[in-house]
């Protein structure tokens, strides 16, 4: 009779020997009973099982391991089974500990620990072998992806045991795919996932992984990036001049386009125009001599690969030619002109960002106009008085000079003579 729980083993053997006991008038004494014990064991094909059959409180009893069929593998520390692969590693009164070395599949089963007590004891240890999957392969429905397509991937993992779950990451964002789990004829397993997203022009030299979870193997994946299209992405900078465009200067447009594949074809037009007669194209950059007003329009770029076509525009407005201020080196008595560089009016080109500005030599130039302006009116203010108070002033004693016919008679001829030169006076204001 095989008795496999042990609280019922132990139950059984002291209901049995109280009564003995009772009969014989042998005295009472607490009666240990024996515990074997066991585990399971998962190992990996290939790989060392360890089997261990323990005893607590052995009263040399003998302790014997049998393989699935029931067959003896080790009795005490005796192998009667032909099989090399088994090793001892432990025999004491305790524990009978025995490997099983390059696991196959066909070891796997219920192994028996088995202690020769009355009744016997059996202890049961189950050995598992897990076998690893091949190594997973992704297969992708393009290979070359077209920005704002789908795209199909699958990975599959063959022949494992148990089956194996696959994961997925783009990047380092984990992404879902639908898996399928199918069973072959020797009881393996293939497990096969499939991923679809939609691909954009940033995800171009992304990797995404197939990552195989499986408790024979660890970061267990396969590797591959992504090869996406995309049409030209089109930029014109300006190369010079620095600030605001003016007429007489040249001016230099760079036309820069990226893509995948990249650009073959770069075209410079003029919108609603033809391109200036002296215009010159190099390459992607567009050149302009000598600029003046009947230049200015939207001048675009075109860029073109397989997947599409993309442009740019930039609208050219040409300012006046810059003037200066000239600078008076004699004093005259007229105004010096001043020119006063106003701000112009905000138009509608990317060249004139960063233009300086002349702020500060308008506001210098109008004090000094208007210090030259109040002095100007100072000057004639005083000039028209000084001409007001201008005349010939005659005396008393020039009296009748005028009907004289010479100086000698005018002397004689005027008022009073010397006689009276005591009571004349003169006055001057």
């Amino acid at each position: 009779m095989a008795i496999t729980g042990n609280g019922s083993l132990a139950t059984l053997l002291f209901l049995f020997m109280i009564p003995a006991a009772l009969h014989k008038g042998a005295a009472q004494y607490p009666v240990q009973s024996q515990n074997l014990v066991t585990d399971n064991v998962e190992v990996v094909e290939g790989d060392v099982a360890v089997i261990s059959c323990r005893v607590k409180n052995n009263d040399d009893s003998v302790i014997q391991l049998l393989n699935p069929n029931r067959q003896t593998i080790y009795f005490r520390d005796v192998r009667p089974l032909k099989d090399a692969r088994f090793q001892l590693v432990n025999f004491s009164d305790n524990e009978l500990r025995v490997s099983l070395s390059n696991v196959s599949l066909s070891d796997e089963g219920r192994y028996v620990c088995q202690l020769y007590t009355d009744p016997p004891q059996e202890a049961y240890a189950d050995i598992t072998v897990l076998i690893p999957p091949g190594n997973p392969i992704i297969e992708s429905r393009e290979g070359q992806v077209i920005e704002g397509n789908e795209t199909e991937m699958t990975c599959t993992a063959m022949g494992s045991k148990p089956a194996a779950t696959i994961r997925w990451m783009k990047g380092d964002k984990e992404l879902q795919g639908i898996s399928k789990v199918e069973e072959t004829y020797d009881h393996m397993f293939t497990v096969t996932s499939q991923l679809r997203f939609i691909v954009t022009k940033e995800d171009d030299g992304v990797p995404v992984v197939c990552i195989v979870d499986h408790p024979a193997v660890k970061d267990f994946q396969a590797l591959t990036y992504l090869v996406v299209h995309y049409k030209p992405e089109v930029k014109i900078i300006v190369e010079f001049p620095d600030g605001l465009p003016r007429e007489g200067q040249n001016m230099e447009l760079s036309c820069q386009a990226k893509g995948k594949p990249h650009p073959q074809q770069i075209n410079w037009v003029k919108v609603d125009d033809d391109l200036p007669s002296h215009a010159l194209i190099t390459g992607t950059d567009l050149y302009i001599e000598n600029l003046n007003k009947t230049y200015n329009g939207t001048y675009r770029c075109f860029a073109a690969n397989s997947v599409g076509e993309s442009y740019d525009d930039y609208t050219l407005y040409v300012y006046d030619a810059p003037t200066t201020t000239p600078i008076p080196t004699t004093a005259t008595t007229t105004i010096p002109t001043t020119t006063i560089s106003l701000p112009e009016a905000t138009a509608d080109s990317r060249a004139g960002e960063g233009a300086p500005r002349a702020v500060d030599h308008a506001v210098i130039g109008g004090v000094v106009a208007v210090v030259v302006f109040a002095m100007l009116c100072l000057l004639i203010i005083l000039g028209r008085y000084f001409a007001r108070h201008k005349g010939t002033y005659f005396t008393h004693e020039a009296k009748g000079a005028d009907d004289a016919a010479d100086a000698d008679t005018a002397i004689i001829n005027a008022e009073g003579g010397h006689n009276n030169s005591d009571e004349k006076k003169e006055y001057y204001i």
